[in-house]
């Protein structure tokens, strides 16, 4: 089947208008899905920054609170499977995002009305439905309207440095003061009003398609990603045959892994193990979130330079470091620290959940395949893991789930031995150096000729 070449104008073409137009649409849009999933992670990462004030009302044991992370991350897998899916065929994502905000600021709200367990379980359930919408359907849109130098930035800020600053270092901070102060039923009560506020605005401010039309992504497998939607959509099978999109998948359920353990027992860990007060383990959790936001953008910028490959080997490397500084640091201060320069593997999620199949499979299969490779590492690392690791925390302590954390990174970096690069800048440095190193050979043989 010959490659489709199509013709992408250069900026230098374009209106000075339009231009600028889209760059100040990129930033606005930049701006609103990073509240959106930050707010997505805010509302995830309530629960275990409150589990210890719940536990005294459900007396809820490690397997129980593995369970509630990991039930939200099955809905959340199987929503994104669908809705990654459905919007590539219907060419809509706008209106599923607003829906998809709307509904996971209620259901996080309605975890405060649950009277037990199993209550608590549905809201939860009913939360990941909702929020596995998000990412796929905001990383698409975040594609289209980006520059190609600042593609990577940009789908880290969004994925990484907004759940980090969100999730990681506004959650334990506002979570666990409001639960001192007021209950925890009233902290995740109040998580309903941002999420609304941001389904406003993504109603009012974001388009179908940006100003000046859809960015051109290159694919590693084809010269041009066709500029027109038209045609028949690739199927999920011609997705899968990609060697990038597989080990992205299975990557993402190793990282899943590492990261779910983390941050479902490492507050647990810090309170009834090392003895930490209620206060000093907020300051830690907050220094996780430090390096998630860092590390959020940092890494992906750096894969934008030195490549996708070797950043995913060398910061999933660092990122197995993490969990284990959890459990053999014992100075909150000296942890804090060592987390902040180990927690590097939210960047790489990025890349693995986002740039890397974004620039491996045609536009028109885009959402689908990052539905695909959140959803199956949401449902084995996200579902599984946490549940695993609940129950053998029963069996062998708590120690033994950051264990389970560190073996999902270790898992990473040998998969990442087998990805194919995809970033532009590296590829068109190789494309250069083979030329430069074919033309005097070329010569040469001409004149031996």
């Amino acid at each position: 089947m010959p490659r489709t070449r199509t013709r992408v104008r250069p900026d230098a073409e374009a209106p000075a208008a339009v231009d600028g137009e889209a760059r100040r649409y990129e930033n606005r849009l930049l701006l609103i899905l990073f509240l959106a999933f930050g707010f997505v992670f805010f509302d995830r990462q309530a629960l275990p920054f409150l589990a210890s004030y719940i536990s005294k009302d459900f007396h809820l044991s490690n397997t129980e609170l593995g369970t509630l992370s990991g039930v939200l991350a099955l809905t959340w897998a199987l929503s994104g499977l669908v809705a990654g899916r459905l919007s590539d065929k219907l060419g809509r994502r706008k209106p599923v995002l607003i829906a998809a905000a709307v509904l996971f600021s209620c259901f996080s709200a309605a975890g405060g009305l649950m009277t037990g367990f199993l209550g608590l379980l549905v809201a939860r359930a009913l939360m990941g439905v909702a929020e596995g919408a998000v990412l796929p359907l905001a990383q698409s849109l975040m594609v289209e309207a980006s520059r190609e130098s600042r593609r990577g930035l940009n789908m880290g800020l969004l994925q990484g440095s907004s759940a980090g600053l969100m999730g990681g270092i506004l959650a334990p901070l506002a979570v666990v003061w409001i639960a001192e102060l007021h209950g925890w039923r009233t902290a995740l009560l109040l998580t309903i009003v941002p999420g609304l506020l941001i389904a406003a605005w993504i109603a009012k401010s974001v388009r179908e398609v940006p100003p000046g039309g859809r960015a051109q992504v290159a694919a590693a497998d084809a010269e041009v990603v066709p500029e027109t939607t038209a045609g028949p959509k690739p199927s999920v099978r011609q997705v899968l045959g990609h060697r990038n999109i597989v080990l992205c998948m299975a990557a993402a359920c190793c990282y899943l892994t590492w990261f779910v353990v983390i941050v479902t027992f490492t507050p647990t860990y810090l309170l009834s193990v090392k003895g930490f007060s209620p206060s000093t383990m907020s300051g830690v959790m907050t220094c996780l979130g430090v390096g998630w936001v860092l590390w959020g953008f940092l890494t992906p910028a750096v894969s934008d330079r030195i490549g996708r490959k070797p950043t995913m080997i060398a910061f999933s490397a660092t990122a197995a470091l993490c969990p284990l500084a959890v459990v053999y640091v014992s100075d909150p201060v000296a942890l804090g620290l060592v987390v902040v320069l180990t927690y590097t593997g939210l960047g790489c999620f990025t890349l693995f959940m986002a740039t890397i199949p974004a620039e491996t499979v045609p536009r028109g299969a885009l959402a689908t395949a990052l539905g695909l490779v959140m959803g199956v590492g949401e449902l084995a690392g996200g579902f599984l893991a946490p549940v695993i690791a609940g129950r053998a925390s029963d069996v062998w302590g708590l120690q033994t789930a950051m264990f389970i954390s560190a073996g999902g990174a270790v898992a990473v970096v040998l998969l990442s031995l087998g990805l194919r690069e995809t970033a532009p800048r590296v590829l068109r440095r190789r494309a250069e150096r083979a030329a430069a190193a074919v033309g005097p050979g070329a010569v040469v043989a001409g004149a031996a000729e």
